[in-house]
């Protein structure tokens, strides 16, 4: 599964998803709706790899993950005019895959040593590092609106079998982060025009 579905939020879900007996429609739905954070990213970057052929966008397409959207974007903004930018976003996505892959191989070899490994709260890892992902984000207005608006929908909605609370917080969270980047956008025309 990693070497064709590089984003572990989707992997995790899917195996417990699958571990628990749903559907592969709930499956299928689960990561589509966890993975709508990617459109938020891919139009955070698109005007800086826009100009790129079609095999360029696709290839960084799929290397885009939360870890290589927060080391490409800090690039871009402290490297705006960067002409070659996209080989930085390149070299990024491709030392994330390798890691992917390389830990991916160390568990299979090595998981079965450890049986208990999920006593050990490993999977909390994931969250510290979506945490030192968006906190330094949160300085600007959609992302701080996402990201209030994604946690209260997913604390209301908590008890929901299958993680669907989280589902619908992620649905809440890009929507407002996309309805605040228009609106932001369109107070930027206005304020241009006057």
């Amino acid at each position: 599964m990693s070497l064709g579905v590089f984003a572990g939020s989707s992997q995790f879900i899917a195996v417990g998803l699958m571990a628990g007996l749903a559907s592969t429609l709930v499956i299928w739905l689960a990561t589509l709706i966890v993975n709508l954070r990617h459109m938020l990213y891919a139009a955070a970057l698109l005007p800086h790899v826009h100009h790129l052929p079609g095999r360029w966008r696709w290839l960084l397409g799929f290397l885009l993950t939360d870890e290589t959207f927060a080391v490409v974007d800090s690039y871009y903004r402290q490297h705006p005019q960067a002409a070659l930018g996209h080989w930085y976003f390149l070299g990024s996505g491709l030392a994330m895959y390798a890691n992917w892959q390389g830990w991916t191989l160390i568990g299979l070899a090595f998981g079965a040593v450890f049986p208990q490994l999920q006593t050990l709260g490993l999977d909390f890892a994931m969250v510290v590092t979506f945490i030192a992902i968006v906190v330094p984000q949160l300085a600007r207005v959609p992302h701080l609106g996402a990201a209030l608006a994604a946690g209260a929908v997913a604390y209301v909605l908590k008890d929901l079998p299958f993680k669907l609370g989280l589902m619908a917080a992620v649905v809440v969270g890009v929507g407002v982060g996309m309805g605040l980047t228009r609106l932001r956008a369109h107070d930027k025309v206005k304020e241009t025009a006057a």
